[in-house]
């Protein structure tokens, strides 16, 4: 099951795997502190934590884990953001995750919430699973409203990675 949605596309967006060559294009997530704001645990310095969310992307490929997707617009050809599907376990329960980071030039104009509609209906179209999640730290309110913008519901909140965090989750 290859979980990746390279080569599909949303209105706007064109789904690609991350290459090497993304890094300084999604380094300014990790530069702006409200990116962060919400997560215990991630690296201060923005080049460390950013080199440490790629070698887990990458580490995800090579694993066949799912992963994220570079986002990137259709009409200027310019890095928007990631996202995917993503193998997670939560509570000692595997499940399969959508992922969405956008960069912060791009937040507010529907970006994550097109990006996550399109790997639901994806998981949908490959009978990848009977349900999605999301996992979203209790006071990110932002990404919680693109979850359910999804068809998401919150189901539970709980503890992942020291974090306090809502499982939002769709049936397929």
């Amino acid at each position: 099951m290859d979980l990746l949605l390279k080569g599909e596309q949303t209105e706007r967006l064109l789904f690609r795997k991350v290459l090497p060559s993304d890094f300084e294009a999604w380094l300014p997530f990790h530069k702006d502190k409200r990116s962060s704001e919400f997560w215990e645990g991630l690296p201060s310095d923005p080049k460390i934590a950013c080199q440490e969310q790629f070698d887990r992307i990458f580490e995800r490929y090579e694993n066949n884990l799912g992963g994220m997707n570079a986002l990137i617009s259709k009409s200027t050809g310019e890095f928007i953001g990631l996202s995917g599907i993503l193998k997670q376990t939560v509570d000692q329960i595997d499940e399969l995750e959508i992922g969405y980071s956008i960069l912060p030039n791009y937040w507010k104009q529907g970006y994550a919430s097109e990006a996550a509609i399109k790997c639901k209906t994806y998981a949908r179209q490959q009978q990848f699973t009977d349900s999605l999640i999301s996992i979203i730290h209790v006071d990110n309110i932002p990404s919680q409203k693109v979850a359910i913008n999804n068809g998401m519901y919150l189901d539970k909140t709980t503890t992942y990675h020291n974090n306090s965090v809502h499982i939002f989750r769709v049936l397929l």
